[in-house]
């Protein structure tokens, strides 16, 4: 996965670029499987790597395939950036190790579900009580975030047919 994004920040070839991300969204989902989330692997391979990568080579067939040179430095984003992944990186230290019998999950929250969910929420499903009653809000922002994203491209979309017809006349 990591030669993959430094192969991805490395090339000017957008159509590279794109492919490239599918391939680490597939590899991120390979990653998800390996860690038993199987539900967040086919997210990630249903939408990273197939939805993202049809509308980004959608994006790249109304625009240039090449990225433009900047005349900018780039180091105020760089630094941005290294500075985001190390409060991340930070913020992960007191985290328990993963598979750690020990952690706070597996004695207050997961035999939570297992036992009462049923009960609770109504649905026989744990996994369909936790992501619709338990996660609601999250998975309510997730759909938030998924059609902010679409309507962004539609826009997009549109002022490229808008230019075009500008053109032609």
């Amino acid at each position: 996965m990591v030669v993959t994004a430094i192969a991805v920040v490395v090339l000017r070839n957008l159509v590279a670029v794109v492919m490239l991300s599918g391939i680490f969204s597939l590899l991120a989902a390979l990653l998800y499987v390996i860690m038993n989330a199987v539900d967040v692997a086919f997210t990630e391979a249903a939408v990273g790597a197939g939805i993202s990568t049809v509308l980004m080579l959608g994006t790249l067939a109304l625009t240039s395939g090449q990225e433009k040179a900047s005349p900018r430095t780039q180091a105020g984003p760089i630094a941005m950036v290294t500075l985001a992944g190390a409060l991340l990186v930070y913020a992960t230290l007191d985290m328990p190790r993963y598979g750690d019998p020990s952690a706070p999950i597996h004695h207050h929250v997961a035999p939570r579900y297992i036992e009462q969910s049923g009960a609770e929420v109504g649905i026989p499903n744990i996994v369909t009580s936790v992501l619709a009653s338990y996660r609601g809000y999250d998975t309510l922002g997730e759909v938030f975030v998924i059609f902010t994203a679409a309507i962004g491209v539609l826009i997009l979309i549109g002022r490229g047919a808008d230019r075009r017809k500008k053109r032609r006349h």
